[in-house]
């Protein structure tokens, strides 16, 4: 399938349209940001393992019962998707205290939960992703109460599924974040990614982080823990 015109392009990937309307090509990128932007670099390879890592699991998704935009994978680097129009809600799923939970409420990292916590946040760049609740949601028309329970249901079911295949890796799910999309029929879809950088994956044993919070701290050797995830997860 041929690239047309780049239709947007984000901190991490790019879209382009082709000769299908209700399909687009999205490209992944080696750019990283945090906080809003004022951090930015390179974690080389990462475009090709979080394209790679997003349509293994989300095939698995499929399989599973959650629908997704996946279609096809082209290259390393390039997948046809479904396309959709992004429920402005982002949704984002804890198993373990962590990263802004933390510092929110003034607690240690490495707390796990009885039953994950489930948040809303506005996709809204200029707003800095505020918290948001369901009933401010729908007040403002972002989804209908519909739309939030299947939403819910989904990502529950995602987390129940990332939880054991990674556990299985000796991973620990921490937390992570999902965005849904609707099709041109109005199908509520999984969409953009599923990867090192919107989730926080720790050693099951040792605790070492094996995801973009290497970048966010300062760690170190974020492109070994990116390929390490990759390994354990698809064996590549």
């Amino acid at each position: 399938m041929e690239k047309l015109q780049q239709l947007y392009e984000g901190k991490a990937k790019k879209v382009y349209a082709t000769a299908d309307p209700d399909l687009v090509i999205v490209s992944y990128k080696d750019d990283a940001t945090a906080f809003d932007g004022l951090k930015k670099g390179t974690i080389l390879g990462k475009g090709a393992i979080n394209n790679q890592m997003t349509n293994f699991l989300m095939q698995k998704l499929a399989a599973a019962g959650v629908p997704t935009h996946f279609v096809e994978e082209l290259n390393e680097r390039e997948t046809v998707v479904k396309k959709v129009s992004i429920v402005p809600l982002e949704v984002i799923i804890r198993n373990v205290s962590a990263g802004s939970f933390a510092k929110r409420y003034g607690v240690k990292e490495g707390i796990v939960f009885d039953s994950p916590s489930f948040e809303f946040s506005y996709k809204n760049d200029d707003l800095h992703d505020p918290l948001m609740s369901e009933y401010h949601a729908v007040a403002l028309k972002l989804a209908t109460w519909e739309e939030i329970e299947l939403i819910r249901k989904y990502a529950f079911q995602v987390n129940d599924f990332l939880k054991a295949e990674l556990l299985a890796c000796g991973v620990t799910l921490v937390d992570f974040k999902l965005e849904f999309g609707k099709t041109s029929d109005g199908t509520i879809v999984l969409a953009d990614e599923i990867s090192p950088d919107t989730c926080r994956f720790w050693d099951a044993r040792t605790g070492e982080k094996l995801d973009k919070d290497r970048f966010r701290r300062d760690l170190g050797n974020v492109e070994g823990a990116y390929q390490e995830m990759a390994r354990r997860l698809m064996g590549r």
